[in-house]
């Protein structure tokens, strides 16, 4: 009885296997194709199996619209001697089992190579599956070390193994900008490129000194979405505003609030205080920035950031005050809620939905999708206002923390342990939320920041088994300690098989 994670809502083994062999052909029912493109995908590597289609074949793939209560991406396997069934009413349901089959056949299954002579055998089960939540997501910080598309795939790939909904790419910040604009080249020309810091000494902390460049095309994002979607995962972009944009201010200046200077993609980590200028001619920037994205990107869901935003330079600026002043706002500090309205409002008038980071629950105008991270009670402050929110407290889900007080962990972001136990403890869902609360929390997310992660190799390390346990969380909901550390003491052997370099 493999042990599954994330575990399933109802699960019943049974006595006997189900081999898959040269003989085993496919039944594809109307609408399931894109299933069976994946399924082959998979397994073929490993396995070398062609499972051809036929109208005979005992392993049957299809869409049930009498399955309709499951949702999205609910699906029912079924596992007997002789026959596979695998039912959903929407085709993401068909991917999920999809995920699981693979899980329930042996860890070689997931081998990028050869695995001759291991007979493949599922166990025979009943599985009726559902998530508790349907954001179930993971955010993979590109700005600061960017990673090449090849690797964004894998990315995917493992995400997608734990039934994972939302890739959350974080493509732009002070010390870079990633996504090329056409309106704009620019940004990816100057804001792509971080010269080596002159100001503290590498290492330090304070500052990268390390010279970093890195920008994708289009076609490499375009690709990277048709990619995950293949795999259930949708890619929501993040185009961070109004701050955390030094890197656009480096390639064009006069976006800013001091138009004359001249400004370098940002060299330190943290909170830069260089945000953007509140003119007319800003707005049309970010609107222009947001269609290319919202082409790239059919996500329903556009994160604009909005967090960290310092107002200094708004307040020393006769030309914001002057904003604030004629859109009647107390003061310049308020045109942070303003500028996010406005953009936020060109974003619902094309049908997508705003997501912001929360630092208080009460920043974000009413139609944001509210990401709250400082404090365990914003969540349940933000869905009481009437936000959905999704759950990204920092102390249970940010992975660029350590994982442990041991002095050979590899360098992380200064502060708090972020330890196995802490993930799988965190419920999305806020204590005391009441039916109407509770049922706008859409989920939780992982996020890693990479201030001090450079490679695959550390992302891989601080993200897994991490992530294991939010998967685990956000799809089954709470489960026992003891249980999660037996499933995924064997769960780590799928990971062995991928080539994953987990935290020990």
């Amino acid at each position: 009885m493999p042990a599954l994670v994330p575990h399933p809502t109802q699960a019943a083994f049974r006595p006997g296997h189900f081999a898959l062999d040269d003989s085993t052909a496919l039944h594809i029912g109307p609408g399931a194709e894109p299933a069976v493109d994946l399924l082959r995908t998979l397994l073929a590597p490993a396995t070398g199996l062609a499972l051809r289609p036929s109208p005979g074949g005992q392993f049957t793939l299809t869409l049930d619209s009498g399955l309709g209560d499951l949702g999205d991406e609910g699906y029912v396997l079924t596992i007997d001697p002789h026959a596979l069934l695998l039912r959903a009413a929407h085709p993401t349901g068909l991917l999920r089992g999809i995920q699981t089959i693979r899980q329930l056949l042996p860890p070689q299954a997931l081998s990028a190579n050869p695995q001759r002579g291991t007979p493949w055998l599922l166990p025979c089960v009943d599985i009726t599956d559902v998530p508790r939540h349907p954001w179930r997501g993971a955010m993979l910080d590109v700005a600061r070390h960017f990673q090449p598309v090849s690797y964004l795939r894998r990315y995917v790939d493992v995400l997608a193994l734990h039934k994972i909904s939302v890739f959350h790419l974080h493509l732009t910040d002070d010390q870079g900008w990633r996504m090329p604009v056409a309106a704009y080249p620019k940004l990816t020309e100057i804001g792509g490129h971080r010269a080596e810091s002159q100001q503290g000494p590498a290492g330090s902390g304070t500052y990268d000194g390390v010279p970093h460049s890195g920008a994708y095309t289009r076609a490499e994002l375009a690709d990277l979405v048709r990619y995950a979607a293949a795999r259930g995962v949708t890619v929501m972009p993040e185009i961070e505003m109004p701050g955390h944009v030094r890197a656009a201010l480096a390639a064009y200046p006069h976006l800013g609030n001091h138009p004359e200077r001249t400004l370098d993609v940002w060299t330190r980590w943290g909170v830069c205080d260089t945000v953007l200028g509140v003119h007319d001619e800003v707005l049309d920037f970010c609107r222009t920035v947001l269609d290319e994205v919202m082409d790239v990107f059919p996500s329903p869901y556009i994160h604009v950031g909005g967090e960290e935003c310092p107002t200094t330079e708004w307040t020393r600026s006769a030309v914001a005050r002057e904003r604030a002043a004629a859109e009647g706002l107390p003061n310049p500090e308020a045109l942070r809620g303003w500028f996010l309205g406005r953009i936020g409002d060109h974003l619902v008038r094309r049908g997508r939905r705003p997501v912001g980071w929360a630092e208080t629950g009460a920043e974000l105008p009413l139609d944001f999708t509210v990401m709250t991270w400082r404090d365990s009670s914003h969540a349940l402050a933000a869905a009481r206002r009437g936000h959905p929110v999704v759950s990204a407290y920092h102390r249970a889900t940010y992975l660029d923390y350590a994982q442990s007080t041991d002095p050979h962990e590899p360098p992380a972001q200064p502060g708090t342990v972020v330890d196995l136990r802490a993930v799988h403890a965190h419920d999305a869902v806020p204590e005391h939320a009441d039916v109407d609360a509770a049922g706008r929390v859409l989920g939780t997310q992982a996020q890693l920041w990479t201030e001090f992660v450079a490679t695959p190799a550390h992302i891989e390390y601080l993200t897994y088994p991490r992530l294991c346990a939010l998967a685990d969380r956000g799809w089954s909901g709470a489960s026992d300690w003891a249980d999660f550390r037996f499933r995924l003491g064997a769960h780590t052997a799928r990971l062995d098989a991928l080539g994953v370099q987990y935290h020990p």
